[in-house]
């Protein structure tokens, strides 16, 4: 399918100008003006709080699965500018608008996004695919829907985004793990529902595994949360205080606010 913004990777729209069937939002308080699909999978608050939690520093790299349109990836940039980021992006108009955005964001020469499907990630012959090993830090945002337990959108692009068979959460860990070097952290949000399947298929891989939860408002069980290990650690896990996003007159706590409005790092350790 051919993108809004173009196929052609030449051609670019100048800022401020909004190709039909696209949104620009913005995000760390305006910081970033980002192209999303007005319809399709629209990255929100969970990519800027998993871009918060990477604990990454200057000069090191980062790969994200599943890159979409570049939210997570340029959060992160905005706060480690110097930081080398590679993702891979199966949806082709995904894929460009975060070519798009990496260039109307300043970022353009620290993101590398590879059109490719996941699955092909850990064959051997994939040479278009990062080195194994080779990065410092993985972080990823999977999609939080199971096939047999949701009703599919009917936009192609959303439920491609959304849905996963039973076996892909493990191929996403995977992934992971195999990209990042020994001692490398993975970072992953997800829906609080999953944690118990997500620490399974986390625990023969990695260890100092801290577990954030997001609370709506005080009170309320988390909806998601933020899991992050590092690869050959046996430390225990810890279950971390997390965070509260809304107050009691539904506004951002100032803990939430830091870090969706100032892009101020969330540190897990």
């Amino acid at each position: 399918m051919q993108s809004d913004v173009t196929a052609n990777s030449d051609t670019h729209h100048p800022a401020g100008h909004v190709p039909a069937s696209l949104t620009e939002d913005g995000f760390l308080g305006g910081r970033l003006k980002l192209l999303q699909p007005e319809k399709g999978f629209r990255a929100g608050i969970d990519s800027v709080f998993l871009a918060a939690a990477v604990p990454c520093a200057a000069g090191e790299s980062v790969f994200e699965a599943g890159i979409g349109t570049g939210v997570a990836a340029l959060c992160l940039l905005a706060r480690c500018p110097a930081v080398h980021l590679t993702g891979i992006e199966l949806g082709t108009r995904y894929a460009l608008l975060c070519e798009e955005n990496a260039r109307r964001s300043g970022f353009e020469a620290g993101v590398k996004v590879i059109r490719a499907d996941l699955r092909d990630a850990l064959r051997k012959d994939a040479i278009a695919m990062p080195v194994p090993g080779s990065f410092a830090h993985a972080m990823a945002n999977p999609p939080y829907h199971e096939d047999c337990r949701s009703t599919p959108s009917p936009n192609a692009l959303k439920a491609q985004a959304h849905a996963f068979g039973p076996t892909d959460l493990e191929l996403w860990v995977k992934v992971l793990h195999a990209m990042v070097a020994p001692r490398g952290t993975i970072t992953i949000v997800h829906k609080a529902e999953m944690l118990s399947r997500l620490l399974h298929q986390m625990e023969d891989r990695f260890g100092d595994i801290r577990v954030a939860p997001l609370h709506p408002r005080q009170g309320a069980a988390a909806n998601r949360v933020i899991v992050q290990g590092v690869k050959g650690s046996r430390a225990p896990m810890q279950l971390l205080h997390g965070i509260v996003l809304h107050d009691q007159s539904g506004r951002f706590t100032p803990e939430a606010d830091a870090v969706l409005r100032d892009g101020a790092a969330w540190r897990l350790r």
